[in-house]
């Protein structure tokens, strides 16, 4: 279902094919796991949607999908292809510079705001554009009205 350590360890190390053994290989290879996952959540959230929608489009499971984006399991290429066939991207985004991971983290949202706005994003998509200009406005009011 996943790759093994070493795998991702002879993946990470960049000399001609020699397995990194090293405690430093294994710091990297687990910080590519970290960044694949969380390059994977990003998207999924900018997108709207949920690991449950993931779920759906592709048959892999919640918890395994979870296990993914906090960096524990490698996917194989095909599984990332699977995700990113649900997240209509192509393979190769995810393996793109920091395109993504500048945006994310210059954000510095908690778990909780990216919820709130991955609902907000799922229930609005249905709202013309009259509609959700109405609710922010409604938001700005009762944000204005809450900090005094």
């Amino acid at each position: 279902m996943h790759a093994p350590l070493w795998r991702v360890n002879y993946a990470a190390n960049t000399s001609h094919g020699s397995v990194a053994n090293t405690s430093e290989g294994k710091v990297q290879a687990r910080a590519k796991m970290m960044k694949i996952g969380m390059t994977i959540r990003g998207y999924r959230l900018q997108k709207g949607l949920s690991q449950g929608d993931i779920e759906k489009r592709t048959g892999l499971l919640r918890c395994y999908l979870s296990r993914v984006e906090n960096g524990h399991t490698v996917p194989s290429l095909d599984t990332l292809a699977k995700i990113a066939g649900a997240l209509d991207l192509p393979l190769a985004q995810f393996f793109a510079e920091d395109s993504l991971g500048r945006e994310l983290n210059t954000q510095k949202l908690t778990d909780d705001e990216l919820r709130f706005l991955t609902q907000i994003r799922r229930y609005s998509s249905n709202l013309n554009d009259s509609d959700r200009k109405l609710l922010l406005a409604m938001v700005k009011k009762f944000a204005a009205t809450a900090a005094k």
